[in-house]
């Protein structure tokens, strides 16, 4: 039995309320609901449209961050003889440092996770209906570099990337920096200083950063922009790659 006929059906549709249909389908085909109440009907017709553009917003803010690792999940992390600190991530993964601006900086060596971790953290970001966006440095560079082919590229670009509430930069301090590339991250950074928050993956330590970011003028600036209010994160004293490979190679 059909409950809703089909003008009621368009106007539904009309507003984005498809769900809706769908909710009152699934009570007309249910005989369990023929003898609630009219407001307990209602209550779980609404709780399911809710949780229904619940789950599309954060599949849709999922697949715009274009995480690297599209199945990172803070329900998955490893900590066994790892030498994490469990307290701290679970603090992260409520994502509430986003509240007050601070970044994170995941640092250790490759394979310790630290892609895996910021992305898993960057998915409790997109549950809270945070936009988020992450990217490779190599990436980002590219960017920059085919910006500078078109006007205001360059502005767009940093508009673009500022816009995010949270931003993933992974494989920080990776490479040299020219002098341009410099200029630009600093531009980036000083955008988005105290009105959102970053990641930072990167395998080296704090006092690393000033020389691999150029040692001068702006080097300075993104220290002082960045360090002063991040949240420090190591990513243990395991290779998970490897660990995982040995694993595989296993079963």
């Amino acid at each position: 039995m059909r409950l809703l006929n089909e003008e009621t059906r368009r106007k539904l549709r009309e507003l984005n309320l498809s769900e809706m249909i769908e909710a009152i389908d699934q009570q007309a085909q249910d005989i369990g609901y023929s003898t609630m109440p009219f407001e307990d009907r209602m209550k779980f017709a609404i709780d399911f449209v809710y949780q229904k553009k619940y789950n599309n917003k954060v599949e849709r803010l999922i697949k715009l961050a274009k995480f690297r690792i599209a199945n990172a999940s803070f329900n998955d992390i490893y900590y066994i003889d790892r030498g994490l600190d469990k307290e701290k991530l679970l603090n992260l993964s409520t994502v509430q440092f986003i509240d007050t601006s601070t970044s994170v900086i995941f640092h250790g060596f490759t394979g310790s996770g630290k892609s895996y971790l910021a992305c898993a953290l960057g998915k409790q970001a997109c549950m809270q209906g945070i936009r988020t966006r992450y990217i490779r440095i190599p990436d980002l560079l590219m960017l920059r570099d085919e910006a500078t082919l078109t006007t205001q590229g360059i502005s767009k670009l940093l508009k673009k990337f500022t816009n995010y509430k949270l931003l993933i930069l992974d494989e920080w301090l990776l490479d040299d920096l020219s002098e341009e590339e410099q200029h630009f991250l600093f531009e980036l950074i000083e955008r988005r200083h105290e009105t959102s928050s970053t990641i930072f993956c990167t395998q080296f330590k704090k006092e690393d950063w000033h020389a691999r970011l150029g040692g001068g003028v702006h080097a300075d600036a993104m220290m002082d922009r960045i360090v002063h209010n991040a949240a420090w994160a190591f990513t243990g004293n395991l290779n998970m790659r490897q660990l995982y490979a040995k694993k595989q190679t296993q079963l």
